[in-house]
């Protein structure tokens, strides 16, 4: 802990500190400007996502999906090139010597989370070995460090993750004084609340990583930071000015949304009540108007721009500006609608653009109909339809589209 709080302190004018109700986190020991960066590592593990559209996957250094070739003797691996093999050649060289070993009918059952976890007792082991260095921000040490939850975790997920810490055991064959199933299990339930999915510019997933130092980042549905990735290298960057003697924090889900759905995610996913300055106005009146436009219903006069709420005798919902009520009939038989043409969206978005996109375009107006114009579910068709109308290279429709989901484009 010492070492690392001096890395961070000389290399990276941040503190550790650790905080009653939080744990540990991140401070700023000196002013950071907006956009500039405040930390980045490159993750301790890493490993790309299946992709049920391209067989070839991508690679395992760089996450590129050209001029892919299979690790020969493995069979599972994937590199672009000699460059990538070789700089993770340290680590494959090991991996692949088990991977080798495991029985073709289990490799299906190799995913993702199975193999971080081969890669994370791998790297130890190396690391342990000097084979590849260790240091202060980079060793095994910072993952035990890290939060499991495990007291928290229903039963159902507990057998997963020993099931799952079994066959991690089966792959390595390691004696048992070297590996423990329980430990393994324990390792799971930290990577389900410490990994981080790694993004490409447009928030498409490529892998999952494991950062134990920008682990240690707390989250708030106000953050004053942001987490972006260059690669597989995290970079958290400030999004205002953010003083000497302040909390790192980001944001872990999508801010987005009401404070409910913010709150259940929270708690589902990472075990905590989020306790930030916008979550604490749960029940006030700007929260529950923000919660109404985000993911509630628009007036049925098109010229009033007011939230909707439930009826008090359960009619449906009345507008809180102009008091007009919309029946509950008549918003089911539109959510119907949106439902139904979603589905039908569904099966034709990776085939026919354009039939991908007139579909959108009626899902659109189904929601122009029933939702705020801020809406979260409208925005979101928006952006589809926004990609959709650039693949088609429309550029007359998704130059419409920008100005819809990106404030620059807002006309004057």
């Amino acid at each position: 802990m010492e070492e690392l709080q001096k890395a961070l302190n000389d290399g990276r004018s941040l503190t550790v500190s650790t905080l009653p109700d939080k744990g540990r986190c991140l401070f700023t020991s000196r002013h950071f400007s907006p956009g500039e960066v405040i930390i980045s590592q490159e993750p301790y593990v890493a490993v790309p996502n299946k992709n049920s559209n391209d067989s070839s996957s991508r690679c395992e250094w760089c996450l590129s999906t050209r001029n892919l070739k299979k690790c020969s003797a493995c069979q599972v691996v994937w590199y672009c090139g000699s460059t990538c093999q070789k700089t993770d050649w340290k680590l494959h060289r090991l991996e692949c010597q088990v991977l080798s070993k495991v029985e073709k009918g289990r490799i299906k059952s190799l995913t993702p989370s199975i193999r971080l976890m081969v890669k994370l007792y791998l790297r130890r082991k190396l690391q342990v070995e000097q084979v590849i260095a260790m240091t202060s921000t980079d060793n095994y040490g910072l993952v035990e460090a890290l939060v499991s939850h495990m007291s928290e975790i229903d039963e159902n997920q507990l057998v997963l993750y020993a099931q799952m810490a079994n066959l991690v055991s089966l792959i390595l064959q390691w004696p048992e004084a070297k590996i423990n199933i329980k430990d393994i299990a324990v390792n799971f339930s930290k990577l389900a609340c410490n990994a981080h999915t790694i993004c490409d510019a447009e928030l498409r997933p490529l892998a999952t990583g494991l950062y134990p130092v920008i682990s240690l980042i707390n989250h708030s549905c106000l953050p004053n930071s942001v987490l972006v990735f260059e690669g597989r290298l995290a970079v958290v960057r400030a999004v205002e000015h953010i003083p000497k003697g302040t909390e790192v924090l980001i944001s872990y889900i999508e801010t987005a949304a009401s404070t409910m759905t913010r709150q259940k995610a929270l708690k589902e996913q990472y075990f905590f009540t989020c306790t930030c300055p916008r979550c604490i106005k749960a029940g006030q009146y700007d929260d529950i108007k923000e919660s109404a436009i985000l993911e509630g219903y628009c007036c049925k006069d098109n010229s009033c721009s007011g939230f909707l709420l439930r009826d008090p005798e359960n009619r449906g919902f009345v507008c809180q500006e102009c008091g007009l009520l919309r029946e509950k009939e008549e918003i089911k038989d539109i959510e119907w609608e949106v439902k139904y043409l979603i589905e039908k969206a569904s099966m034709c978005s990776s085939g026919n653009k354009i039939d991908a996109s007139l579909t959108y375009k009626a899902i659109e107006k189904q929601q122009l109909e029933l939702c705020h114009p801020f809406s979260i579910n409208l925005m979101r068709t928006r952006e589809t339809l926004l990609k959709i109308y650039m693949e088609l290279q429309n550029w007359k429709e998704a130059l419409a589209y920008c100005r819809f989901v990106i404030p620059i484009y807002e006309s004057k």
